[in-house]
């Protein structure tokens, strides 16, 4: 089973961007997050979208 949500510091690794980008497209909405306690994960699914854009 492929993960739903990853972390913010893997998506950086995933998609090749750095670290303020990826909070960048986060806080515009392009990248969709849940919050579990302190944690921020990213859902692959918007990673996804924002690659094939």
């Amino acid at each position: 089973m492929e993960p739903l949500t990853t972390t913010v510091s893997n998506t950086c690794k995933a998609t090749g961007l750095g670290l303020t980008k990826v909070y960048e497209l986060i806080n515009s909405g392009k990248l969709e997050t849940v919050k579990v306690g302190r944690r921020r994960l990213v859902k692959t699914d918007s990673i996804r979208a924002l690659v094939n854009a």
